[in-house]
């Protein structure tokens, strides 16, 4: 299986320099706020967002040294998406993240709110200093775009006509608009052409929702150690995801349990053994595999280089985590 770790290879000491400057770029002003970002960029995690950018970055300038502006425009992208995890962790009442404690379970509601606010300030911040307005724009519409995907998922709980191409929306929303976004960014920082940058754009956001549909599916397949959570969260939390929505068309009694919103614990352990006894998970794996595959054809055409091919190797990443 190809490891994460493997594919991050040419961006491995990159990755070391971001999570150190990291800490730095909070700032010790406010010592509970440090706290807990300390505790989350200190969490571990793939750092998929920010190696993309960095592969992104050398993939487009394979003759030359990538700049401190990419550097930092991976730096604002881990920071966007760290934001956004305090804010998810708390709305949906997570005691654990990665296999630790959350922020608002390890200090308060109030200051996980405040870090994930402070976050995003900080982000827009350094963001506004890189001096490019088209990477201003791209990353200010992954904020947005962040909230807007939150706010579908809250108003559409237990929402059984729900449809695919909705949830694919808010998969976008929340998971790839950052990928899509922060990879065409890099190669804007990068003086690509414009259909290159917009090639890139495609590829980012293709990885994101395969990567997000097989997130949705380990929910299911995963034990609680390996998704650093407890399995089946979603589907009690009434986030329809992918597996769900296939296997209601398949068991319609389905419908009819998720409309209790499992006041009854017994429903919910019926509502998942439906999921997993159905056709739901194979239809969302050849979901993902479809859209890896879409995220691939993009960037074929780029110079060769040990970048590009982690690039391509990371296609395959996504689409092994279900193995």
């Amino acid at each position: 299986m190809t490891s994460v770790k493997s594919v991050f290879t040419p961006v491995e000491a990159d990755l070391q320099a971001l999570t150190e400057n990291l800490k730095k770029l909070v700032g010790a002003r406010h010592p509970i706020l440090y706290a807990a970002a300390e505790h989350l960029f200190g969490a571990g995690g793939k750092r998929l967002r920010p190696a993309i950018v960095l592969l992104v970055a050398r993939a487009t300038m394979p003759d030359e040294e990538i700049t401190p502006r990419h550097r930092r425009l991976a730096e604002i992208t881990e920071m966007i998406h760290t934001a956004s995890l305090v804010h998810d962790d708390v709305l949906d009442e997570a005691d654990i993240r990665r296999g630790i404690e959350t922020v608002h379970s390890r200090f308060t509601n109030r200051v996980a709110v405040l870090a994930g606010d402070f976050l995003f300030a900080q982000s827009s911040w350094y963001l506004a200093n890189l001096d490019n307005l088209e990477v201003v724009k791209l990353l200010s519409q992954v904020i947005m775009d962040l909230a807007e995907g939150e706010i579908q998922q809250g108003l559409n709980a237990f929402e059984t006509d729900f449809s695919i191409e909705a949830y694919l929306e808010k998969s976008y929303y929340k998971t790839a608009s950052l990928l899509a976004n922060s990879a065409r960014a890099a190669g804007v920082l990068s003086d690509a052409p414009m259909a290159t940058c917009e090639r890139l754009y495609v590829y980012g956001r293709n990885l994101g929702l395969a990567f997000q549909i097989v997130d949705d599916i380990l929910d299911f397949t995963a034990s609680d150690e390996v998704l650093g959570k407890p399995a089946g969260s979603d589907l009690a939390s009434g986030n329809l995801t992918a597996p769900t929505l296939f296997a209601m068309q398949e068991y319609p009694q389905l419908i009819d349990l998720i409309a209790t919103e499992f006041e009854d614990p017994a429903d919910l352990a019926a509502a998942l053994s439906l999921v997993r006894n159905s056709t739901g998970i194979a239809k969302s794996r050849e979901l993902a595999k479809h859209h890896a595959q879409l995220a691939l054809a993009q960037i074929a055409d780029l110079p060769p280089s040990t970048s590009l091919q982690a690039l391509l190797d990371l296609t395959d990443y996504v689409l092994k985590r279900l193995y």
